[in-house]
Parts: structure tokens; sequence; C-alpha cells
């Protein structure tokens, strides 16, 4: 998830969100599925973020003009339509971005979509592929927000965008979450800058690319000798 106050700067949040939902046809692990919009500024950063998701180009991942590729697999974009099938009756569809004439007869391409939720318990399952989810809240109601996020169990990525430092500092003690982001999109963890692992449902462990990972792949091996049943004396060896 990525909580937005009504500090942030709208265009640069909106900017960190394409790139959160849509790189990779939004099918990294570490893809920003729901999107947290303070009241005061959501319809501002909804607008502009529907008028950059209408810039978006869709088409083969070969041709340098395309910013959303197709997804995996014919079952990946079934599950997805699926999924907003259920979307279109029980939330409320805010964008769907046009493909070009006769794209999805190429390929296993699914349109980007921009969907508003109620509440975070409308999602029953994270879905792979370039969904964007939006919910709003109001100033009062952050405790509320991230009692939500935390009963997901999930605990991957979480981005923040605020200018205030105590409010990412407060996000970033509240919720077990394995890397957090603060102004920036929340993909692409660097080795050796952003180890990589996530916390609950997400994994434990030693993080990718951090300075523990080696260990994981050792096994310790222990050896303990008597050494006075063959003879030797305990005492001179102590």
């Amino acid at each position: 998830a990525m909580v937005v106050d009504a500090t942030a700067l709208p265009e640069q949040v909106v900017d960190d969100v394409l790139a959160s939902a849509f790189t990779s046809a939004g099918q990294r692990c570490s893809a920003l599925r729901v999107l947290y919009l303070q009241e005061e500024t959501a319809d501002r950063i909804i607008e502009m973020l529907i008028g950059a998701m209408r810039l978006l180009q869709i088409g083969p991942p070969q041709d340098l003009a395309t910013d959303v590729g197709p997804v995996i697999s014919a079952a990946a974009r079934q599950r997805l339509a699926r999924h907003v099938g259920r979307m279109r009756t029980e939330a409320k569809l805010l964008y769907v971005c046009e493909m070009p004439p006769g794209l999805a007869e190429t390929g296993h391409f699914f349109p980007p979509h921009l969907i508003e939720l109620r509440t975070l318990d409308q999602l029953r399952s994270e879905e792979f592929g370039p969904i964007l989810h939006v919910a709003r809240y109001r100033s009062g109601e952050l405790p509320q927000v991230l009692e939500a996020i935390r009963s997901t169990g999930f605990g991957l990525t979480l981005g923040v965008h605020s200018r205030l430092e105590s409010v990412a500092q407060h996000l970033f003690r509240s919720l077990p979450v394995g890397n957090t982001y603060v102004n920036r999109n929340m993909i692409g963890a660097v080795v050796g800058v952003q180890p990589f692992v996530g916390q609950g449902l997400s994994g434990t462990g030693p993080k990718a690319g951090g300075p523990h990972y080696l260990l994981r792949f050792a096994t310790e091996r222990t050896l303990t000798v008597n050494t006075a049943a063959i003879g030797g004396n305990v005492e001179l060896l102590s």
C-alpha cells in the first residue's frame, strides 16, 4: 500500500504511483495495489492520475514507446478480468485505459484500471496486474488506515508520501513492513542499497541483497569429541 497525506506534492505522487502500479504491467511482488489518499487532496490527485493514465501506451515490450506490456499468461488475464467484473458491482470503476485496436488478439494484454474502494476488506486477494485500487481517509482516520493495512497480514513494501518527517517515521514504526519508501516509487530495490524481503505473510529471514543473505545458503556443523576416551588428559587441554 501507499499512504498519501495532504502535505504531499500531487505531481510527485502521480509520477510515483504510475511507476509503482503499472511498471512491468503491475506484476512485481512490490507493485502498488492500494493507494490511500487523504480526503482533502484526493479529488485533485485522482483527476491528475486519470489524466496521466490516458497517456499510457499499451503494447509489446520490445517497442520503446510502450509503457505497459502484457501479463504473463492467459490464465493471469482471465483472473484479472474476473476481479474487475466483481469490482464493477462492489466498488467504483474510475478509469480504464484504452487499448490499441487488435492488440488484445496479439498477446495477453490487460489495460490499466483505476478502482475506488470503500474499505480495504473489499479485496479478497492480491491481484498481480495493472489494477490500482484507491481508498480515501480523513485526517483523523490514519490509525484506522494503519490497522486495516496491518490486518491483511502482508508486509512486503510500503509507500509514504508526506512532507512531514514525523508522519513518515510514524508509519515506518507502526507497520511491520520489510521495505518502506518515502516520497519515491515502491519498486526497483537495489542490491546493497535496499536489501529486500518482507514480514509476516510476505516472508521472513535474511534480506536478499543484504549482508546476511549468504548465511541462508550455509549449513552449520558441530563436532564434539570425548578426548578422555582415547587417553587424552582433559586438564592439559583446558
